[in-house]
């Protein structure tokens, strides 16, 4: 057995997966180590408590997802070829305290209706809020599956329009403010801003706005998901692909140092001693406050910025429960088809922010923020004939102010029954005689299970605020996949762009990699990106196509050598010249050239240039 490899990867998650997928479909020779006995990292279903009942052992909704390339062209044939399958269902709900609802429905119109039950004026709001978040989709899709732009390049281009100016001013508010700005209903502001609470940030933190603009968008343009079979499906899917192109998965295998030769990486080393060197590069599932017992080499300035990473100031608490039989709901059958559904202990909006107020404060509420569902509601496949399950999910703090995270393990079957007395406020039947087995995880236990990922039991592996967005996350130093000071060694997990969550992110630190390694992306994967953004849309009389066909593009290049400007195509506008193709690799662009400032660039040109010029076509680059 040989311990040479191109590539190595350190750790199964499901953002390593797709990294290794990537270079692996590309030829690369891909070996990924997972500590763990199974693949997946916090996308795993499995049979926590009974055979034949699968839960999602951490996430269990796939939103983001679904506007990755990955996924809406296929790029690695998991939906194709490696037994990869999504149920798209309503995708959210929310049951009030009277057992009322209020349901997204992916139907916009359908959602308006319900919306309108409580208020006309909110109705059309949201209309407006939803249509103007699915024509942001494009733009910003384009930036979430590949390298962030540097944040100075992200906020110039946001400053350019009037659109953009708005989506910056999102990101700096709270989600809070343009809710109270926008709407009238205390219900319609509960609904929104507990959904984007999922994202573990308190609706009145400053820089988190954009969320109430992004989540109507997502879930009405793309649609919400979940795999048949469960969450795990997508990194089982993964793990067949990798091995259809020849790589290699192997758990039980704990990685415990990156070994670097002349500041670079150049393989890994196991708890067991053993170690398998990387010609190409080392991948690393490495939260930035755990960087420092990995690697060395970096220098302490980015060690210390990446150990103040901000963690998400709140947690989760989780229940899986088997049942006799599925869940039945006081609401109502409709709810229970929900992919992602609320249950809220108030109607009022002051209490619900002194309920995440506790939470900040490391305290355990009166009322709890809960959510839950039954899988196997829209997938049966997921328990024995006749049975059902629950997930339920209860916010909560990591670091109680009465005995720090350590107290968890005293308390947690105890706030297992507390969350337990909430959720039979809307389920008829989570009763003693129907309930098979329970097992309730604390946000210690995700601290433990997941020691290298999610850090202080964060989830989604450091808070989602501005200051950590795009190319500042988790810090400037970082956000690159690379690490200062360490070559070839790239990192990928919740924690990097675009955050926590089932994105499939791990497609951007492959990008990154194919750069460093002179592959082109886009031919040796067959990627989207090069094949759809480079055709033109027909057009005929005065906007003519005047270049760029099919395949391709030109790259103007920046002065590390970076994608500056990726023109697609060429095209006439009645008198003028459009551009349009890409920015920084990533932000889709569209440039008008008019005659006079066409003029002016002929002016600009020296004399003393014009030979050059003349034999530009016929030189060669130095890269050459």
């Amino acid at each position: 057995m040989t311990n040479k490899y191109d590539v190595v990867a350190m750790g199964a998650g499901h953002n390593g997966l797709v990294a290794a997928a990537y270079l692996a479909k590309a030829g690369k020779k891909v070996l990924v180590l997972e500590r763990k006995p199974w693949p997946g990292g916090g996308v795993v279903t499995r049979e926590i408590n009974t055979p034949g009942y699968w839960h999602d052992e951490h996430s269990s909704v796939h939103i983001m997802i679904q506007g990755n390339p990955m996924i809406r062209q296929d790029e690695l044939g998991l939906q194709a070829k490696f037994g990869l399958k999504y149920h798209y269902g309503t995708p959210y709900a929310m049951i009030f305290p009277d057992q009322t609802s209020l349901i997204a429905h992916q139907d916009l119109d359908k959602t308006c209706e319900g919306i309108a039950r409580i208020s006309r004026k909110d109705a059309e709001t949201y209309r407006r809020f939803a249509k103007r978040a699915i024509a942001m989709l494009p733009m910003f899709g384009a930036g979430l599956y590949v390298p962030p732009t540097p944040m100075g390049a992200f906020v110039t281009m946001l400053d350019g329009s009037e659109q953009g100016r708005e989506v910056f001013e999102a990101m700096q508010r709270s989600s809070l403010e343009i809710a109270n700005q926008s709407f009238e209903s205390e219900k319609v502001k509960i609904w929104l801003l507990r959904l984007v609470s999922e994202n573990l940030q308190l609706p009145d933190e400053l820089g988190t706005g954009f969320g109430l603009y992004l989540m109507p968008g997502l879930m009405h343009g793309y649609g919400v998901s979940q795999p048949v079979g469960g969450s795990g499906k997508l990194s089982e899917s993964l793990v067949r692909c990798i091995e259809h192109h020849g790589g290699e998965v192997r758990c039980n295998s704990e990685v415990t140092k990156i070994l670097t030769s002349g500041g670079r990486a150049t393989g890994v080393r196991l708890s067991t001693g053993e170690e398998f060197t990387a010609a190409d590069g080392v991948i690393g599932a490495i939260h930035p406050h755990r960087l420092r017992a990995f690697l060395e080499g970096v220098p302490e300035p980015v060690l210390d910025r990446a150990e103040r990473a901000t963690l998400a100031a709140f947690s989760i608490m989780v229940s899986h429960y088997d049942l006799k039989s599925q869940a039945q709901y006081y609401a109502g059958d409709e709810v229970g088809r929900a992919i992602m559904l609320e249950f809220m202990s108030s109607n009022t909006l002051s209490e619900m922010l002194d309920d995440f107020e506790a939470l900040k404060r490391g305290r355990i509420s009166d009322r709890v923020l809960a959510a839950g569902g039954d899988e196997s509601i829209n997938d049966p496949s997921r328990v024995p004939p006749g049975g059902g399950m629950f997930h339920g999910i209860t916010f909560a703090p990591y670091n109680l102010e009465d005995g720090g995270a350590a107290r968890w393990d005293e308390i947690a079957e105890q706030m297992g029954d507390r969350s337990l007395a909430a959720y039979r406020k809307f389920v008829k039947n989570l009763t003693s005689d129907n309930i098979v087995k329970r097992t309730i995880v604390t946000p210690l236990d995700h601290a433990r299970h997941m020691p290298n990922s999610m850090v202080g039991g964060d989830v989604h592996g450091v808070a989602p605020y501005f200051y950590q967005t795009g190319g500042h996350r988790p810090t400037p130093d970082l956000a690159q996949y690379t690490v200062p000071g360490v070559e070839r060694f790239y990192l990928v997990g919740p924690f990097q762009h675009p955050g926590g969550g089932v994105y499939g992110a791990g497609r951007a630190t492959a990008i990154r990699m194919f750069e460093h390694l002179g592959m082109d992306f886009d031919k040796l994967v067959g990627g989207a990106s090069g094949k759809s953004a480079a055709r033109t849309t027909g057009v005929s009389g005065s906007n003519r196509t005047l270049a760029a066909s099919a395949g391709d593009s030109v790259t103007l290049y920046g002065p590390d050598n970076e994608d500056l400007l990726v023109i697609r195509a060429i095209e006439r506008e009645g008198n003028s010249v459009v551009v349009k193709g890409q920015a920084y690799g990533t932000m889709p662009l569209s440039a008008t050239l008019r005659p006079e400032q066409a003029r002016r660039v002929f002016k600009l040109l020296k004399w003393s240039l014009i030979p050059f010029l003349l034999s530009f076509l016929f030189r060669r680059s130095k890269s050459d």
